[in-house]
């Protein structure tokens, strides 16, 4: 892994380079306009990717404080020491190779020297500071859940001509080239965000933090009106209250809820390469199985932390996948409901994530139970990390099953729209759903037995540590 992560770096480190050194003679050939006005008007958006790239792959330095605190050393220093860390990052160092040979090239172009550097010097502290941000905005679940919902709302204004944010961040950006006392206001932000990560620290930084707990109603979740369904119910209970305790796991789905926006790609008719009627079929079982793909490509993962005492009960293991495969269903209706804004883009377009849906509970919620059965990667159910899968759960057998679940909707589709028409490959989409749904049982015996083959390969996978 650290060979690749050196490659990675070398690899990335050369395309930041040669960004920085060739990109004004490319924007000025591709634009006609000024480079710097160019770069300081889509500024925003490297920003923004830069932020999001740190909160997926940049990891927070983590200090061992227990010995610390029992030494003659201020909590500030130690507080300090960790934030400072941070900032001694390759994800702050590759940014360096692309603006300070841009910046070389713009003064050797004629470009004032004093106030370029006074670009670069503001460009640089608010690179910092989307390094605090990153720091913040992983720790406090809340910020992190407004930033995304912020990024999603500026896109969509922004795709749909209501609001250019560039016509207001684009100006400033240039500002700190054209004006000299405006590079003050990145240090400033620099500073405020510093002092707001040190108080966040500080106010965490005890032995005890975390035991003390929070004074509130005590509230017992039996869910005994699952008891009817006897052991399946059983099941249902416990997959319930892992999804609404665990870190990972809610996780997963709220990212499966962003699976219901994924559609807006397709059909709102604004990506040609998205048009035509297959690509559209693609789009509504994306829609409807977020939950799906998210949540069930890692059963029977979820439980690995509990899988050899569960397997060592006197308990059916149909019950087991009966109970996996009604949440993977109730899953997709519930996306299904939700996705009833989309009949703003017509009735025919609603009806296709309807059949998607039918599509998603007969075949892909067999084919789903079918292939964990070969993924056998335990999950930590306390990290949120990692919520759209792990690159061990990739092998041949998942890859193969991917074909039925993908390709052949839109295969049966196609076939229907382009031989009879297209409520034809609507009903030939359906109909798999419907002949799935009606030979379930049958599915759930060869499942049952590919589950009991891979039983033992399972539970030493999830013993595996590292």
């Amino acid at each position: 892994m650290k060979i690749f992560m050196i490659i990675a770096a070398i690899y990335f480190s050369a395309i930041f380079l040669g960004a920085g050194v060739f990109a004004f003679y490319g924007l000025k050939k591709a634009t006609g306009l000024d480079p710097l006005v160019v770069v300081s008007k889509f500024m925003i958006y490297y920003t923004l990717a830069d932020l999001l790239m740190r909160l997926f792959f940049q990891k927070i330095p983590i200090i061992n404080i227990r010995p610390l605190l029992t030494l003659p050393i201020k909590r500030s220093t130690i507080i300090n020491f960790a934030i400072g860390k941070t900032m001694v990052s390759f994800f702050n160092f590759i940014h360096a190779l692309a603006f300070v040979p841009f910046c070389i090239v713009l003064i050797k172009e004629g470009y004032n020297p004093v106030n370029v550097v006074l670009w670069l010097v503001s460009i640089w502290a608010l690179t910092y500071c989307v390094n605090l941000l990153n720091t913040l905005l992983t720790n406090k679940d809340s910020l992190f859940i407004g930033f995304i919902v912020l990024v999603i709302a500026l896109g969509v204004l922004q795709y749909y001509n209501l609001f250019d944010i560039t016509t207001v961040t684009g100006p400033l950006y240039y500002g700190f080239y054209s004006t000299y006392y405006l590079f003050l206001v990145p240090i400033a932000l620099l500073a405020a965000l510093w002092i707001a990560t040190f108080k966040y620290f500080r106010k965490n930084l005890y032995l005890d933090t975390g035991l003390k707990g929070k004074h509130e109603e005590a509230k017992t979740e039996n869910y005994t009106w699952l008891n009817q369904f006897g052991t399946m119910g059983t099941f249902l209970k416990n997959d319930i209250k892992l999804i609404r305790r665990n870190k990972r796991s809610k996780t997963t789905v709220f990212m499966s809820f962003a699976f219901l926006f994924y559609g807006m790609l397709f059909f709102s008719s604004g990506i040609e390469a998205y048009q035509g009627p297959m690509m559209q079929m693609f789009a509504a079982i994306f829609v409807s199985g977020g939950f799906l793909f998210t949540f069930g490509q890692f059963v029977p993962s979820w439980d690995s932390a509990y899988y050899p005492l569960m397997m060592s009960q006197n308990i059916p293991y149909r019950d087991y996948i009966a109970s996996k495969w009604w949440l993977v269903v109730i899953g997709t209706v519930i996306s299904m409901l939700l996705s009833v804004f989309y009949l703003y883009y017509g009735f025919s377009i609603y009806l296709s994530i309807l059949v998607g849906a039918i599509y998603n509970i007969g075949v892909n919620s067999h084919l789903i139970l079918l292939g964990g059965a070969y993924t056998k990667t335990p999950i930590d159910l306390a990290s949120s990390k990692q919520a759209f899968g792990d690159k061990k759960a990739f092998n041949i057998q998942t890859f193969l099953l991917t074909i039925p679940k993908l390709l052949l909707p839109m295969a049966l589709y196609a076939a229907g729209f382009y031989l009879i028409s297209p409520e034809a490959g609507l009903a030939f989409v359906a109909g798999a759903g419907i002949l799935g749904f009606a030979f379930r049982n049958k599915m759930f015996t060869i499942i049952e037995r590919v589950y009991k083959t891979e039983k033992y390969k399972a539970i030493s996978a999830y013993s595996q540590k590292n």
